[in-house]
């Protein structure tokens, strides 16, 4: 309830957005466990090596990251449509080169964030702050932000123009997870009432990726790319 407080004098895509790599990144920690059961040995030693991956898993939630960023940042709602767009390019280049399969997880999706943001705003906005700044936004020194932002332009090919068409599809990627979060609410809404009206009783829901509601074939396939 605190973060929802948080986020109430951000663009609404900021909430969309941590929503959606909240999901991700739940799933992926999930299969990283498994691994980590299966495979017998922690999981830091099962992912590829990135300058993403933290060594110690963050204190902060995505959500809560996301508000800060929203709070200090002062950029444009599009940058956070078009970092979206920056963190698919980077996972998918990935995956093509063969350099292992980074995934958004607990350990990187704070620095892939932060990284991601810094770089839309400066390809987006007119005006905006200094590396230094955002350093101090994300909770990182300027040496790892500097590198931060080296290895993301590379791993993205320099590729950061988005055009009209691809940032109206990234948007309803966004739009579609907005409403899967309004018939979460009612649902939410309708299970409490009919809970209170029989009583007290344990009860749990799983809730798949596959559950979400897409506009599209291509915006889920999009969505699943995040997870790679």
């Amino acid at each position: 309830m605190a973060e929802d407080e948080e986020l109430v004098d951000a663009p609404r895509v900021v909430g969309v957005l941590s929503s959606l790599l909240e999901r991700v990144v739940e799933r992926n920690d999930a299969v990283a466990y498994e691994l980590m059961a299966s495979a017998a040995a922690p999981a830091s030693s099962l992912a590829p090596a990135s300058a993403f991956r933290a060594t110690a898993r963050p204190d902060i939630s995505v959500r809560a990251y996301m508000a800060r960023i929203a709070r200090f940042a002062g950029c444009s709602p599009a940058c956070y449509v078009v970092a979206y767009v920056y963190l698919d390019r980077l996972l998918r280049r990935g995956g093509r080169r063969g350099r292992g399969a980074l995934a958004v997880d607990s350990y990187s999706v704070h620095r892939l964030l932060i990284t991601a943001v810094l770089a839309a705003v400066k390809f987006m906005d007119d005006v905006c702050y200094n590396n230094a700044y955002f350093a101090r936004v994300g909770g990182i020194s300027l040496t790892e932000m500097n590198y931060l932002e080296v290895d993301f332009l590379f791993g993205v090919g320099f590729d950061l123009n988005v055009s009209p068409e691809t940032f109206g599809h990234y948007c309803s990627v966004l739009q579609a997870e907005m409403l899967r979060l309004e018939l979460d609410k009612t649902t939410m809404t309708t299970a409490a009432a009919a809970a209170a009206a029989a009583g007290p009783r344990l009860h749990s829901c799983c809730l798949s990726e596959d559950d979400g509601t897409t506009t599209t074939t291509t915006s889920s396939s999009s969505q699943q790319q995040l997870a790679a």
